[in-house]
């Protein structure tokens, strides 16, 4: 069943349509209410969102100019599964960026540290009320804020644009293994014991622990 449209108030003054059809498509195929695989068709979007097909079909180029559908002519809209070499590249991408960055932020000041400590608390009331869309952007913004907080606006705005990339491979990832909400609070916990010691290498090989597990996952090595 598509995903519900969001009430608007009448005196709302609301986004232009395609803003909302891209929006409400992007959101779905996030936190995986449209799975991979799924056909979405311009009129099911339209009816849900409640504008016309064309608005539709400008949302939906811009989102496989993104990368998350593939469309095809007079059927509609594929959702695209993350695939093996999407999860291997952003893991690359990613332990460029972060085990440059915890090692740069050493020692870390007070205002970072109260920071992860809060996206902390927050993952584990996620966790306990089975929230797995908040819990991954709790633990995307936990390692956003390291990387943020090295001071290096380039690498931080590329680390950005990983964003919907990592936000998808997070709840997909969970679902495939929901023990693994546990080991992510544990070993982001163990990354923050790390920062406050002020110890840069135990840090750095923290992150790179953290981050690879999603590539072991794919490759089916569990650990």
């Amino acid at each position: 069943m598509p995903p519900a449209p969001v009430p608007v108030s009448p005196t709302a003054k609301q986004p232009p349509a395609a803003e909302r059809v891209y929006a409400h498509v992007k959101q779905a195929v996030l936190d995986r209410r449209y799975e991979g695989g799924t056909l979405l068709t311009e009129g099911d979007l339209a009816e849900a969102v409640g504008v016309s097909r064309t608005p539709v079909r400008e949302a939906l180029l811009r989102l496989e100019v993104e990368g998350l559908l593939k469309l095809y002519p007079k059927k509609g809209a594929l959702v695209l599964p993350v695939s093996a070499q999407e999860i291997a590249d952003v893991v690359e991408t990613r332990l460029l960026v972060e085990r440059h960055a915890v090692a740069k932020v050493v020692p870390a000041g007070k205002r970072l540290i109260a920071r992860l400590e809060e996206l902390l608390e927050e993952q584990k009331e996620h966790a306990a009320a089975g929230d797995l869309n908040a819990f991954a952007v709790a633990d995307r913004c936990f390692h956003a804020e390291i990387v943020r907080a090295a001071g290096n606006g380039i690498l931080a705005h590329l680390y950005d644009q990983l964003r919907d990339r990592q936000l998808r491979m997070g709840v997909a990832t969970m679902h495939a293994e929901p023990d693994r909400i546990a080991k992510n609070i544990t070993e982001h916990t163990e990354i923050l014991t790390a920062l406050r010691s002020g110890d840069a290498t135990a840090a750095a090989g923290l992150v790179e622990r953290h981050v690879s597990w999603v590539n072991n996952l794919a490759r089916g090595e569990e650990r």
